[in-house]
């Protein structure tokens, strides 16, 4: 077969290569789509097993351990891959281009890593690669915006290499699998994990990255990076109770930014925070039950989440804002997207027939079984708050609110290609999740569509629009205001360089100061050397010439008696 000469990923690099070969045109463009689709049709029929590993400088480094879980991720990983580079069909940047596939294949080859030197090698794939479609803006905010997004992210590469280190000489392995946190090895893997997925405290770079991403970067981003880290600590570190408390976290958290922010795209970001958290919560309680969970709201999420980043990327496309204080009436022109902006937000929301519904009752069920009751409370009151941020506010202030005056074309055709088909995928899984439940890590014994969970679900979704409305009408809703809201990272952003600014001024003035003492005495030692021997000095007045000669003739013989004696 030809998976078992190379790996999946290298269909993606061998695109990147033969790009740059080619002149532009369609065919050129024409590898975006045929690479993901190839490696789909690959990862479909692998069979499981360790399928492509090499021997290098003493080490065993797997390249294709294939089972159900990284197989599941690999096919969603080649689905986003198709969406994103169909929407970003216009694009004839090749920065772009490139980018785009090395960071799917890199992607796709960490979800196949069997040990943790290749998952490295791709882990930090990802980090450079994704990096150039921040940089595509070609503006100084996005430099500086790439450079704190590059910074985490090696950083997060380099801790888990420390941690690769650590755990192979503690256990003689570096095979990745099932670790516990029980020495520093497993806790620095743990925390490299942790960064990528954006835990609490280290999430400020997802809010800072993607929205200053292009337009169609951000739509690629959303899908590969935060993913690979559900999909590493699943494999690593299913069952560590832990996670369920961070997971928690997580989803509550991102949802006051959330409603309070006014750039629709940094909306999303947080949005995106908060669905990992689910994902975490799934992890952490470890059962067959929540890690299928966790899969299939991976599934689901990396789709309903990039066609919302889609539509608000199409309206910023076509507006040149995405501030939700600068839209609203676009339903008027823009009335495809629009749509499709509405499917995403109902299934982001877990609204019945849609995908989120299929998948998150798996996690939240899980949570009720397993007696995390408070946890589940926690959820539940988390998925009310996204029906708020993302099922009713992106649509709303987008395509409703008032009359922005902005009259726009709707989406060129690709783009509205790439949102119609991921609306349908949104769809047909809330529909029809028999196909995807059949694919999950563990065989699955769950029926989704029971009368209380529906009604359940239902009531929340009304309660938290009826919510809405009445905040709304009473003006006690947070205006969209033209402002920047500092999350976190103001702590680094404005507080250490504030600091670091004063130290820096003490610093100055101490090292002044003790250079003006050591400046005084070097040329009080000048002048009174210049005192006793310069021209006018008291050895100069004393001391007549001759002894001087004499004196370094003595000098001379005696260096010459040592050099011959020794």
């Amino acid at each position: 077969m030809v998976a078992e000469i190379f790996p999946v990923a290298f269909i993606f690099f061998a695109a990147a290569v033969l790009m740059l070969a080619l002149p532009r045109g369609p065919l050129r463009a024409g590898l975006l789509l045929i690479a993901p689709i190839v490696a789909l049709a690959l990862v479909w029929s692998l069979p499981e097993g360790s399928l492509w590993s090499v021997r290098l400088m003493g080490l065993d480094m797997e390249f294709m351990r294939v089972d159900r879980l990284s197989r599941i991720f690999g096919l969603i990983f080649c689905i986003a891959a198709f969406l994103g580079n169909l929407y970003a069909w216009h694009v004839r940047d090749s920065v772009q281009q490139l980018a785009a596939l090395l960071y799917a294949g890199s992607a796709i080859g960490a979800v196949f890593a069997g040990d943790l030197i290749t998952l490295f090698v791709f882990w930090e794939g990802t980090a450079i690669t994704s990096v150039f479609l921040i940089w595509a803006r070609r503006t100084e905010g996005a430099y500086h915006t790439g450079m704190r997004y590059l910074v985490v992210q090696v950083g997060s590469g380099v801790l888990l290499l420390a941690g690769a280190a650590l755990f192979w000489r503690e256990t003689g392995s570096l095979a990745f699998d099932r670790m516990t946190l029980q020495s520093p090895g497993t806790w620095m893997i743990f925390l490299a994990f942790g960064i990528k997925c954006a835990f609490p405290l280290l999430h400020n770079w997802l809010q800072d990255a993607y929205p200053a991403a292009t337009v169609t970067g951000t739509v690629i981003l959303s899908a590969f990076t935060t993913k690979l880290a559900v999909y590493a600590l699943a494999r690593g570190f299913p069952g560590t109770e832990m996670l369920v408390y961070i997971g928690a976290v997580m989803t509550l958290f991102p949802i006051f930014f959330a409603v309070i922010e006014n750039d629709l795209r940094r909306v999303l970001a947080y949005s995106l925070n908060n669905q990992l958290g689910f994902m975490v919560v799934g992890i952490g309680i470890g059962t067959e039950l929540s890690l299928n969970g966790t899969a299939a709201h991976a599934f689901a999420h990396i789709l309903y989440k990039a066609l919302l980043f889609m539509s608000v990327g199409a309206v910023l496309f076509r507006t040149g804002t995405a501030k939700g204080s600068e839209l609203g009436g676009l339903y008027k022109t823009m009335p495809l997207t629009m749509i499709f902006c509405v499917v995403g937000a109902a299934s982001i929301s877990a609204f019945p027939l849609f995908s989120g519904f299929i998948s998150k009752s798996l996690i939240l069920s899980a949570a009720s079984h397993d007696g995390y009751y408070i946890v589940w409370g926690a959820l539940l009151f988390a998925s009310a708050g996204v029906f708020h941020h993302s099922g009713i506010k992106i649509p709303y202030f987008a395509f409703f609110a008032h009359d922005s005056g902005l009259r726009p074309k709707e989406a060129p055709v690709h783009m509205l290609l790439a949102m119609g088909i991921t609306a349908f995928l949104c769809v047909a899984i809330g529909v029809f999740p028999g196909p995807l439940y059949a694919i999950l890590p563990f065989e699955v014994d769950y029926v989704p569509y029971t009368t209380t969970h529906v009604i359940t679900q239902l009531q929340l979704l009304f309660f938290s629009a009826l919510a809405f409305t009445v905040l709304m009408k009473t003006g006690i809703y947070p205006p969209e205001l033209k402002s920047v809201n500092l999350d976190t990272d103001w702590s680094y952003r404005r507080v250490l360089p504030t600091i670091l600014r004063w130290l820096s001024g003490i610093v100055a003035v101490l090292w002044a100061a003790n250079a003006a003492f050591w400046h005084r005495r070097w040329i009080n030692v000048i002048a009174g050397l210049y005192r006793s021997h310069g021209p006018e000095g008291r050895m100069s007045q004393v001391w007549p010439t001759g002894a001087m000669v004499l004196w370094i003739a003595l000098l001379l013989g005696v260096t010459l008696i040592v050099n011959f004696v020794s």
